[in-house]
């Protein structure tokens, strides 16, 4: 992906409200279960999570292009899971292993941040001669004590999509085994498989887009047809309200990736598509024309006419025709 594109692609997909709609999608059918206001964005900001002694605190370090941490109450408790979103315009070929890698390190790193913070726990009471009582004040197992996580410690889940930006269809493979050449069905039952959740335009019929509430429908519909012009002109058609107010990112990420060359005003905060293709495709039926009409007007001097006759010929003035043929004084 081109860096403009992935700046382009990774600042859209950050919007608290595209990024609930993709797995409000992926994970309940387009159900406006997940809230933009119960995500909060994991960046150079520590986010508090309810494991460990003290509540541990996840480490800057950071993997995803974007990840965003849920929370909400849920029979009476409150509820955590984070979700990682991967923008990919190109096709990977190894992405099963890759948010494999990424999961795995997110839990990795929450094993070792309760820990950590179990040992500072443990250091304080030490030193304020604090001695275990009651449930809350346990002494910790040799297996806890060596795994530094304990039996009521709990991990939080970890859900990564990745969404394809390309027109064409992913051909890459979609889970480890995929990636294996591996038929003995006994070897393979003693592994785990990972597969890649993905959203691709290509893959997904016009039903499914329409499941988006934010503009994702708009990017994902247009990015789907941006190589057929007469699907895309009826797609346009089809759903021209919500086309013509096109939120200004989200014209921002259909320019990066199909390079349609819709133009618009940096200042605009939304953009009429339909308006944008109309005005791309009259100019290039204009520059069509004139290239026709430079093309006869060349050829038509080269047959032995003068400026005044060309000029007449093809429609446009002298003084233009003489300065397409290199006439003037």
């Amino acid at each position: 992906m081109p860096l403009r594109a992935d700046a382009i692609t990774k600042d859209y997909v950050k919007d608290a409200g595209v990024f609930a709609d993709i797995f409000n999608y992926y994970i309940y059918g387009g159900r406006r279960v997940i809230l933009p206001e119960q995500l909060t964005e994991r960046d150079s900001t520590k986010i508090a999570l309810p494991y460990g002694a003290d509540g541990a605190v996840v480490p800057v370090q950071k993997f995803r292009d974007v990840q965003k941490l849920y929370a909400a109450m849920t029979d009476g408790k409150m509820e955590y899971v984070l979700y990682g979103a991967e923008n990919q315009a190109e096709i990977h070929y190894a992405m099963a292993v890759r948010n494999n890698l990424y999961d795995a390190l997110e839990y990795a790193g929450q094993v070792e941040e309760a820990a950590k913070s179990h040992r500072k726990e443990m250091k304080r009471k030490k030193e304020q001669g604090e001695t275990p009582a009651g449930e809350d004040r346990k002494t910790p197992g040799a297996g806890e004590f060596l795994s530094g996580f304990w039996a009521e410690d709990r991990l939080i889940p970890s859900i990564t999509v990745t969404i394809f930006f390309g027109s064409e269809e992913w051909d890459g493979p979609l889970s480890l085994f995929d990636m294996m050449d591996v038929s003995d069905p006994e070897v393979l039952a003693c592994m785990d498989n990972y597969h890649v959740r993905l959203i691709a335009p290509a893959q997904m019929a016009d039903e499914e887009i329409m499941k988006f509430q934010s503009s994702l429908r708009e990017v994902m519909l247009f990015i789907k047809y941006s190589k057929d012009k007469e699907n895309l002109s009826r797609v346009l058609a089809a759903n021209e309200r919500r086309f013509r107010k096109v939120e200004r990112r989200a014209a921002d990420v259909i320019e990066a990736i199909t390079n349609s060359g819709i133009k618009y005003d940096e200042e605009d905060e939304v953009v009429n598509v339909c308006q944008a293709i109309q005005e791309m495709r009259k100019e290039s039926e204009q520059d069509g024309r004139l290239m026709q009409a430079q093309e006869s007007a060349k050829k038509l001097y080269e047959m032995g006419l003068d400026a005044e006759k060309i000029a007449q010929a093809v429609g446009y003035a002298v003084e233009t025709v003489k300065g397409w043929l290199g006439l003037r004084a």
